[in-house]
């Protein structure tokens, strides 16, 4: 017999060896001696009150053993001398198209144009303590994309564009911890996602197909509204069958490619603000209702806050606990932040982009000259705005959050985890008052929802632009252009994904639409 039931222990219950099988024994009145197994579907942490219960769904197995963990197998094929399938951009969503083409017989062509994780850490050095920014590999481009020097949150809403388990126990399978099968909200780790991010580009290799780095798509040779090569930047010209354009949100090169081109684009919403650093304990103090140090059983722990002020949404995005803030910029002359924590979650402070929602059709009327690109024409003059401000290089703009929210310069500022340094700016008179008023309103609210989280010993960091794309390449139902066949627009780059798990869901379903079309 199996049963599916639901468990909770308390602090003071978690560490006792056994404790679910005696719970759950209890549960179903029969001696736990007919528990043959016990497995953890999900765990999730309650500390809406003052007393923290870990909660648990589970699947209990009374005199019948238990199946083999995983429901998947992944059917990887030789494809050496296959049909190919080009893919370019090799983050999420164009690491899961490969590996999908390669199930389904077909070879991948990966071109990257960034580095590999082991060439990319000097590019993330030089950017932090030099200030100098490579343009083809930083904190967004190069192997894995902007998730491999990240916090690899797995968190996604997604859960009807395609088998979420799937792409988890993909992720298991290539060197992930199988807690993030369990978790309620998983995730891996900047210091882990390096080596599975490798182990994934081996297994593509294994199996025969290719990944190039340093290779980077600049032009698209189009005949009759087909795809029939693509140009590199050393002169190259390949011949294709199907590309997959997974690009990510910051190849702004391969909008202005498209654009030139005349090839449909649309303007898209997105969002912009600030990344707020609180040092962890307070955040810890609010969240579990203590005083001290948490207890060695909790996480750091994390928030999520949304707010509507004046029409638009405000609210916390890619939230790092004991994490830590990095310069995210992708070419000269512009100053970008991002946040990212280890696995253990361990250092001193948490943070969070605290953004805006820009209605792109009514938010920015000056900037509608740009036409589709217009979006991105203003996510490009705040990241101006903000190399300007912190001095013209990759020193950020900061404020304390009380001093922003009140209009008063920062006399001083706290200490911070982001490396290249800070420096003091009215951020409060320098953003545009679509952001700037509706930021402020925010905090406010936020601080009434988290009694201490609006405090001068937090600071906030300007800018957070690249939450996503503010373009979208159209695509039909079968995830190909509109116009130009042969093209399949994927991931955040293209506007369909919002994260790590979305995009390669995302990956996986333009495989199989791209070989579909061979």
């Amino acid at each position: 017999m199996v049963r599916n039931i639901q468990l909770r222990t308390t602090l003071k219950e978690e560490p006792i060896q056994g404790i679910l099988t005696k719970k759950a024994a209890k549960y179903l009145g029969i001696p736990e001696t007919e528990i043959t197994a016990l497995k953890i579907d999900r765990k999730s942490i309650d500390a809406r009150k003052a007393t923290i219960y870990f909660n648990y769904k589970v699947t209990v197995y009374i005199q019948e053993p238990a199946p083999e963990n995983s429901n998947y197998t992944f059917n990887y094929k030789d494809v050496s001398n296959a049909k190919e399938v080009h893919i370019i951009g090799f983050g999420p969503a164009g690491m899961y198209a490969a590996l999908r083409c390669i199930e389904l017989g077909y070879k991948p062509i990966v071109l990257e144009r960034g580095n590999n994780v082991q060439n990319r850490r000097r590019d993330l050095k030089a950017i932090n303590q030099e200030h100098i920014v490579n343009e083809d590999s930083n904190y967004c481009f190069g192997e894995g994309g902007a998730g491999t020097y990240s916090d690899g949150k797995l968190y996604t809403r997604s859960l009807k564009r395609g088998d979420v388990r799937r792409i988890f126990e993909n992720l298991v399978y290539h060197g992930a911890t199988d807690q993030i099968l369990v978790d309620a909200h998983p995730h891996i780790g900047t210091n882990k996602l390096p080596k599975l991010v490798q182990n994934i580009r081996e297994n593509i290799i294994k199996y025969g197909g290719e990944v190039h780095f340093n290779t980077k798509v600049v032009d698209f040779d189009i005949k009759n509204n087909t795809l029939k090569a693509i140009i590199l930047e050393n002169g190259n010209e390949m011949a294709v069958n199907s590309v997959i354009l997974a690009t990510g949100h910051s190849a702004r090169d391969i909008y202005y490619l498209l654009h030139k081109k005349e090839i449909a684009l649309q303007a898209k919403s997105f969002a912009m603000g600030v990344r707020v650093e609180h040092p962890q304990h307070i955040i810890d103090s609010i969240q579990y209702h203590c005083s001290g140090q948490r207890d060695e059983l909790l996480p750091a722990a994390a928030y999520s806050l949304v707010e509507q002020v004046k029409g638009r949404g405000v609210y916390s995005f890619c939230m790092c606990p004991g994490g830590f803030i990095v310069p995210a910029a992708t070419a000269p002359g512009e100053v970008v932040v991002n946040g990212m924590s280890p696995s253990k979650r361990n250092n001193l402070y948490a943070n969070s982009g605290i953004v805006v929602e820009i209605n792109v059709d009514e938010d920015i009327p000056k900037y509608n000259k740009f036409g589709v690109l217009k979006g991105l024409e203003y996510q490009k003059d705040l990241e101006k705005l903000a190399f300007t401000a912190g001095g013209r290089s990759q020193v950020a703009p900061a404020q304390r959050l009380t001093d922003f929210v009140e209009g008063r310069l920062s006399t001083t500022l706290n200490e911070t985890s982001y490396q290249p340094g800070l420096k003091s700016a009215p951020l409060h008179s320098l953003f545009p008052k679509l952001i700037g008023s509706r930021l402020r309103g925010g905090f406010k609210a936020f601080g009434d929802k988290m009694n201490g989280y609006y405090t001068s010993e937090a600071n906030i960091i300007g800018v957070e632009s690249r939450t996503s794309s503010p373009v979208n390449i159209p695509r039909t139902e079968k995830l190909e252009h509109p116009e130009i066949k042969g093209l399949f627009p994927c991931g955040e780059g293209g506007g369909y994904a919002g994260g790590i798990i979305s995009a390669a869901m995302d990956g996986e379903r333009c495989a199989e639409a791209a070989v579909a079309k061979i």
